[in-house]
């Protein structure tokens, strides 16, 4: 059965370190000399760094890089910004597609001008009274996501912190 190399240098050690504290003892009480020659060794003294105890550079939290607009809080409000701006971008696109793509697809299947909603051609019902709906969806979308976004944001600046 193979060992780990690892743990067997660790136990090691322990074994080595046991056994030695078992001889030194067994030395102990034949040679009453050495355990006075042993208290008099100098103690072990725990080194820390210099350094623990020297003041720490306050961290100032995001929203005051943001407020005093340094580069760090440019940084953070362009990319908001910039995440607003591509969900404004992709909302617009959509929408804009909805109102040239159903004009276009009017001209190009000429058979939609027959078909008949409510005694309305479907074309005028279409573009008059069902656009509206789709504007105040994707309108509702919009929003409910760009809050998304700022809680996020918010959610970044205080982890930040």
């Amino acid at each position: 059965m193979s060992r780990d190399p690892g743990a067997r240098e660790e136990a090691e050690p322990r074994r080595w370190i046991t056994d030695r504290s078992r001889k030194d003892a067994e030395r102990s009480r034949k040679e009453p000399d050495r355990s006075r020659r042993e208290s008099e060794r100098p103690r072990r003294e725990v080194v820390t760094s210099p350094r623990t105890m020297a003041p720490r550079h306050p961290r100032y939290p995001v929203t005051r890089e943001i407020d005093e607009q340094t580069r760090l809080g440019e940084i953070y409000m362009h990319s908001l910004v910039r995440t607003q701006f591509r969900l404004a971008l992709f909302v617009c696109t959509v929408l804009g597609c909805v109102v040239v793509g159903l004009p276009l697809l009017f001209l190009l299947v000429p058979e939609l001008h027959a078909v008949r909603l409510l005694g309305i051609p479907l074309p005028w019902a279409v573009l008059a009274g069902l656009i509206y709906p789709a504007f105040v969806i994707g309108a509702w979308l919009y929003v409910r996501q760009a809050e998304r976004n700022e809680r996020h944001f918010a959610e970044l600046v205080d982890r930040a912190r």
